[in-house]
């Protein structure tokens, strides 16, 4: 049995960005629908219009770009970028203050 070890260069992130139009009802249908396809590829949203997947090879890096192909409406504007896990270890994420979120019952009890 041979044994092939993974390493950084070899897996790969997938970065799925749209721009998809949502004023008519039928494209926020569309919209909706893509991320739910995405999502149950195994994407998982980064920000808002932003989905990654991690990819322990290149084939599977194909077959997912592939899938998400299949599910791109047919208006707007979507782009795949695929980098290595070496370069996705580069990234450097600055997080501001994050507002917490207030209940209904937290608001009704600090008018009291």
């Amino acid at each position: 049995m041979s044994y092939k070890r993974l390493n950084a260069y070899q897996s790969m992130w997938l970065f799925v960005m749209f721009d998809l139009p949502v004023k008519l009802k039928k494209d926020q249908k569309a919209a909706a629908l893509f991320r739910k396809n995405i999502e149950k590829d195994g994407f998982t949203m980064y920000q808002y219009s932003i989905y990654i997947r991690h990819c322990g090879s290149l084939e599977s890096t194909d077959v997912h770009i592939r899938r998400v192909q299949s599910h791109i409406p047919a208006k707007g504007h979507v782009s795949i970028l695929s980098i290595t896990d070496k370069q996705f270890s580069g990234i450097v994420n600055f997080w501001g203050e994050i507002e917490e979120k207030k209940h209904p019952i937290q608001l009704e009890l600090e008018f009291f």
